[in-house]
């Protein structure tokens, strides 16, 4: 039994370095070609900390900006950041499953055991299945955003562009990526000019939903349509935890903020504010005009992020929900956390409580460098560094102001963030060998 330990121990270890590697390979090729002359609309090579930060972004799905896409970067280098997008949405290593699948080589135990861990499945039984569906959906659902987007870019933008840009944003909404192309209307201005269309907002707002709900959730849906029991408690938890933070930040944001817009367009852009900050990074309204409380709230929300197995980053709506379950369960004095007559093991608390505990410290300590490196303002760097971790990309407009040693550190934090901080821990630091070694058992005071 020991030796199957330490033997899945290294197994599971693997299958970290090539999730990690995979996502360092794509950001370097990614930033030499970013680099060059042919990928900037002057023709002129880009600071290589800019194209790094780029491709950084790109692949981490975040959306963080130091060059305007539109107005920087040529066609060939939007088509270069589209694809990033693209593979860093999916997955490096979903991507090579999935040519692999496509190709009919036999799939062996470590490629199964690799998805599973990228796709957050309970267990690796028809793994290459759900695989190869959840290739097909991704395709599916961003094809069909193109076409709802074309018949209003196409008004916009003309044929060509229209067909384009349509592209564009929904791939790079299903991803959650928060790139855009209407830096052509005014630079860094997202989709400001488009915060009272209630078509776009509606697709865009759908697109980063699906995408950020996880491939699990999917699955889960398509097999069991609306028959909500017969979910699995982790689809359960994140339909309820994704709607309860929609739904209570949309109605403060309509309540405090926006409070010159009409009542619909208000409900419209607050609505769009909620979705967004769930690891999107596209904003159809000036953030610089919110109070600190909003602020602070969309902070919140970009830390908790997606769901686990999604093209989302943060904290994971099962990991705040765990969090929140298991201090119910303290206050009630229940010896389990228990949810949906079901209760979760002593290891997910855990885990839950090691990831918060990680994300809170990369993400003050992150704040706190850059407010002294930069002298900016306290709560503006804790807005940036939240949307880095938890791969958003929205910002208060510090972002291409920035001094390299910020930039760094916003970049390591993306990139934590896709990866997942217990990702590298695990991959970094060797399990320690405690099987047959037991302490006594001593209680201290907590609180």
């Amino acid at each position: 039994m020991h030796k199957k330990h330490n033997a899945f121990t290294r197994q599971r270890a693997k299958t970290y370095h090539y999730i990690i590697g995979g996502f360092l390979l794509l950001i370097l090729f990614g930033a030499i070609l970013l680099s060059m002359p042919f990928s900037s609309t002057a023709n002129e090579s880009t600071p290589f900390i800019d194209s790094l930060f780029t491709s950084v972004s790109a692949t981490c799905v975040t959306g963080l900006v130091v060059k305007d896409t539109a107005t920087h970067w040529s066609l060939f280098g939007q088509i270069l950041i589209l694809i990033m997008i693209q593979i860093g949405g999916m997955g490096v290593i979903t991507l090579a499953l999935g040519l692999i699948i496509t190709s009919g080589r036999k799939i062996g135990l470590w490629e199964r055991s690799t998805m599973q861990e990228i796709i957050a499945a309970p267990r690796m039984g028809g793994i290459i299945r759900l695989t190869g569906h959840t290739i097909k959906m991704i395709v599916i659902f961003e094809l069909c955003g193109a076409l709802l987007l074309l018949p209003r870019f196409i008004d916009d933008f003309g044929v060509l562009n229209g067909i384009w840009y349509s592209l564009f944003h929904a791939v790079s909404a299903f991803c959650n990526a928060g790139f855009d192309l209407m830096g052509i209307r005014g630079q860094f201005s997202s989709l400001t000019s488009y915060y009272a269309d209630i078509y776009v907002n509606v697709i865009i707002m759908a697109l980063i939903t699906i995408g950020g709900i996880g491939f699990i959730t999917w699955d889960d849906i398509r097999r069991n349509k609306l028959r909500f029991k017969r979910y699995t408690l982790q689809s359960k938890i994140i339909i309820i935890t994704s709607l309860v933070l929609v739904i209570l930040p949309a109605a403060y944001f309509f309540v405090f903020d926006f409070k010159n817009l009409p009542a619909g367009q208000r409900l419209t852009v607050s609505l769009f504010q909620s979705v967004t900050c769930r690891t999107a990074g596209f904003n159809t309204a000036d953030l610089r005009h919110m109070d600190d409380s909003g602020n602070f709230i969309m902070i919140i929300l970009m830390l908790i992020g997606g769901s686990p197995g999604s093209t989302a980053g943060g904290l994971k709506t099962t990991t705040i929900a765990t969090l929140f379950l298991a201090a119910i369960a303290v206050f009630s004095r229940r010896s389990s956390v228990r949810v949906l007559d079901r209760s979760l093991t002593n290891e997910t608390v855990r885990n839950a409580g090691a990831i918060l505990f990680l994300y809170m410290t990369f993400f003050i300590g992150g704040a706190i460098i850059i407010s002294k490196v930069d002298d900016l303002p306290l709560l503006d760097c804790l807005f940036e560094t939240a949307s880095a971790i938890g791969t958003v990309g929205l910002t208060l407009g510090i972002t291409s102001t920035l001094s390299a040693v910020s930039k760094i550190i916003l970049m390591i934090l993306m990139f934590l963030g896709r990866v997942g901080v217990l990702t590298l821990i695990y991959a970094t630091v060797p399990a320690a060998d405690d099987q047959l070694l037991k302490y006594p058992n001593e209680k201290i005071a907590i609180g």
